[in-house]
């Protein structure tokens, strides 16, 4: 029987204790938070050939850099083998997810149960790898034309030591990978988030200290009016996203089965809902609209130092407009959420085949025919509660510059990708621990 709880404790903390007084689940807590710690770990080991001084240098210029900095916890301010996180892990997964509904053979994998999803699991890691490589190349020629390094090429003598140093860095990526994984099996929550979310929660710190240096005081530093203003919309924005991540709309759904007693055949109704949820696509759309954003300026980049004065004009226009600095920027920004949010929930809702699914186990909503008008009314039901995530997901997106704005605050970056994988991440680890502490407590009613 469960065991009643002290009113006198706060329902977190009395689950905390819960958990720490459970051998197996401890286990599983520590050995998280072990694979926290290596992490760190690996986040400052530096690739050999970079002068890290005049790195910190540019990132701390470059506002952009900064915040792709932050979601590495501080490992692409090192340039260490940690520098890339598990986002080519991510990146691959969404390549893969996009091109299941495309490739008929990936379809067919996707419906062959758990043996095809472990199958797409396998090239998603595959694809990894290339993407890894590419990415760590394409960072290594980026931080070369800021001067950070020299000698970043794939012919002559500069071959062999290129190699090394993009080698070094899909390896550290795969080895987060793999620690992710590891956390799956034996730890809690999602290991893949939970790596990201270390990532991200390790740079707060410093960027919090270097805000009070900046001030006068510590104390006259965090009751200034900007600093005030930044905590009071960075908790509305935690606030809103937990609201909007659990909110959803809930389709009634009737179940009617065939049940032989007696020699005779009985019907018998049961009913179920579909939670369609306001915030389907998660992340994801941001991260394909930041990647958008950031191509532009990092193309022009390249050619801002070119000989014809015209065309390094015209790159430097666009790698201003893109700097993230202008409005522009951020509208362009908030279009792409809104697109990228739509197109990402309607291809997983597809892949989903809801209606096919339901008539395939006797089900149907109250008042829809089954088949095509069940896909249709569906459809029409995701597509106005999207509206909601969409703007709200765009809102989200521009937050960082209204705040910057608002508050005149420029030591800090309230990220919203940052925001929306923490609370997320936070949300999901709490989930699961709730439901092993259920499941220990009432394991005497299941025997």
């Amino acid at each position: 029987m469960r065991q009643p709880q002290a009113p006198s404790k706060p329902r977190l903390l009395q689950a905390m204790i819960d958990a720490f007084g459970l051998p197996d689940l401890r286990g599983k807590l520590l050995f998280t938070f072990g694979m926290l710690v290596i992490f760190r770990f690996i986040a400052h080991v530096p690739v050999p050939g970079v002068d890290v001084a005049a790195l910190q240098e540019v990132f701390r210029n470059n506002q952009l850099l900064g915040m792709m900095d932050l979601f590495s916890g501080g490992a692409m301010r090192n340039m260490s083998v940690a520098a890339m996180g598990v986002y080519p892990y991510i990146t691959a997964s969404i390549i893969m997810q996009l091109m299941v509904p495309v490739i008929p053979q990936l379809e067919a994998l996707s419906k062959e149960g758990e043996a095809g999803r472990m199958k797409i699991n396998q090239y998603t890691h595959w694809l990894t790898v290339p993407l890894a490589a590419l990415e760590g190349y394409g960072q290594l020629v980026l931080l070369q034309s800021q001067g950070i390094l020299k000698g970043v090429s794939l012919s002559g003598d500069n071959l062999m030591p290129t190699l090394a140093m993009i080698l070094s860095m899909a390896a550290g990526t795969l080895f987060l990978v793999w620690m992710g994984k590891l956390i799956d099996e034996n730890g809690i929550g999602n290991g893949i988030s939970i790596i990201i979310f270390g990532g991200i929660v390790a740079g707060l710190p410093q960027m919090v200290q270097q805000s009070m240096i900046t001030g006068p005081s510590m104390v006259e530093s965090l009751l200034s009016p900007g600093i005030v203003t930044f905590v009071a919309l960075g908790i509305l924005t935690v606030a809103s996203i937990v609201v909007v991540q659990e909110a959803q709309r809930r389709i009634p759904v009737q179940y009617a089965r065939s049940l032989f007693r007696g020699g005779r055949m009985y019907r018998q109704a049961g009913a179920s809902h579909i939670p369609l949820r306001v915030n389907s696509a998660g992340m994801i759309p941001l991260i394909f609209a930041m990647s958008m954003m950031i191509l532009p300026g990092t193309i022009a980049s390249y050619f801002t130092v070119s000989g014809n004065e015209t065309v390094a004009s015209i790159a430097r226009t666009i790698s201003d407009l893109f700097s993230g600095v202008h409005f522009f920027y951020w509208a362009v920004y908030f279009l792409l959420v809104l697109g990228f949010t739509f197109f990402y929930t309607m291809v997983i809702f597809q892949q989903q085949n809801l209606a096919d699914n339901l008539q395939k186990h006797g089900g149907f909503i109250p008042g829809i025919r089954p088949g095509r008008p069940t896909a249709e009314y569906l459809n029409k039901v995701l597509t106005r509660i999207t509206w909601g995530g969409a703007v709200f997901l765009g809102v989200i997106a521009v937050m960082p510059y209204f705040a910057k704005l608002l508050t005149g605050v420029q030591a800090l970056q309230l990220s919203s990708t940052g925001l929306l994988i923490v609370v997320g991440v936070v949300l999901d680890t709490m989930k699961q621990l709730e439901a092993q502490l259920l499941m220990r407590h009432y394991e005497g009613f299941i025997k």
